[in-house]
């Protein structure tokens, strides 16, 4: 019923045609667990979401591609024989998009003319990678039909397309991302968790099974910028960091090939106290993704639990990237009765914390942490309880 009803937005919109309606989606992701590890060469270890975007769309036949969205008035015609317009990169919103299109077009890809209507299901600004979301979806459509114009029949590669999203986010976008969120978008799978390794580009899908649990997903409804964040200050901390730890391993390439009795030998190099708190919470936080991929793997839940509760504490207290509302979120619905664990997910300053919590306190969890938060921040969060998904596809 839902894609049918976007149709008909489609149609009153964009009027009608003989060419076909075409439908991709590309779903959101949490992080479980390997915050700001990605862009270190480490571990995370995300979930993709049922909620997303879809895209529907139809060939114009023209060398441009005109794009609206469900909840906002814009309307973004872009030129196809000028991409690199600077006032696309200046976009409220389609900006993603003609990164994307960029991205494609250098690796070969041609971009067929189409007229676009796009609809998101995931908050904006929650820290759930809608952007990633916009990109795969992007992505996925426009290379599709670019097969099908050069008569190609071998599938889509959706790790190029989740490299395509991370391209456009860098280069167009200015936000110097690692490639979590789109990889996710791209690759999960329900009922799974993904472990990437974000150097060697080594995944693995994990079962994910909660045993009686829900993944319940709270916004602080503070929405964050990654662009206006210290997203970029952090990078760069990481970053000296690294240099000092690599005179001392000459071996590792990354933080990401840095283990813990390695760091704890060297760490006194670091004399700098902001940037050895950045370091030792990457450090600690690739071994709890380590640690957490094998309690799930046993189904030891308890312990994942509290492996999410360390993971926050140390982006708290060590990578300083929390803030009041989500530190109220997770401390406090660390105390509530059900809950296994809690934590912020996404690049915070603002945005959502992911709780697991046993299904029959559930309905307990959202009341009391509402009222808590409410009281204390003065305007109340609010929650998803969703769960896993698939990733990037064509919806025939």
């Amino acid at each position: 019923m839902y894609i049918d009803d976007l149709k008909v937005k489609f149609i009153k919109l964009y009027g009608a045609s003989s060419e076909e309606l075409r439908v991709f989606s590309s779903p959101g992701r949490v992080n479980l667990i390997g915050e700001h590890t990605d862009y270190n060469g480490g571990f995370v270890f995300p979930a993709a979401l049922s909620l997303g975007t879809t895209i529907v769309l139809r060939k114009n036949n023209e060398n441009k591609v005109r794009m609206r969205v469900t909840d906002l008035p814009d309307f973004v015609e872009v030129d196809l024989n000028d991409l690199n317009k600077e006032e696309y990169r200046n976009l409220r919103w389609g900006n993603y998009q003609v990164g994307v299109m960029l991205a494609l077009k250098e690796k070969g890809y041609d971009i067929v003319g189409c007229d676009m209507l796009y609809d998101d299901t995931l908050p904006h600004g929650g820290g759930l990678s809608s952007s990633a979301a916009i990109e795969v979806s992007t992505a996925l459509a426009f290379a599709t039909l670019s097969n099908e114009k050069n008569v190609k029949t071998e599938p889509v590669d959706m790790i190029e397309m989740a490299f395509c999203g991370q391209t456009s986010e860098r280069e167009f976008c200015g936000v110097n991302c690692g490639i979590m969120d789109q990889f996710a978008s791209a690759m999960g799978k329900k009922e799974h968790a993904i472990y990437l390794d974000c150097k060697k580009m080594e995944y693995d899908l994990v079962p994910l099974s909660l045993k009686g649990c829900k993944i319940v997903i709270t916004n602080t409804n503070k929405k964050h910028s990654l662009a206006s964040s210290k997203y970029n200050e952090r990078r760069g901390e990481c970053e000296k960091g690294f240099e000092i730890l690599k005179k001392e391993i000459p071996s590792a390439t990354c933080l990401g090939d840095i283990s813990v009795e390695e760091f704890e030998e060297h760490k006194s190099a670091i004399t700098d106290e902001t940037v050895l708190k950045r370091v030792t919470h990457v450090i600690y936080e690739d071994d709890r993704v380590l640690k957490s991929v094998e309690a799930l793997k046993g189904g030891d839940l308890e312990t994942f639990g509290k492996l999410m509760n360390a993971s926050h504490d140390s982006l708290s207290k060590l990578y300083e990237v929390t803030g009041e509302e989500l530190d109220t979120l997770a401390y406090e619905a660390q105390k509530l009765p059900g809950v296994l664990g809690s934590r912020m997910t996404g690049a915070g300053f603002g945005g959502c914390t992911v709780s697991i919590v046993k299904e029959e306190f559930v309905d307990e969890f959202i009341e009391k942490l509402d009222r808590t938060y409410t009281s204390k921040i003065g305007y109340p969060p609010s929650f998803i309880v969703d769960e896993t998904g698939d990733g990037g596809r064509e919806i025939k």
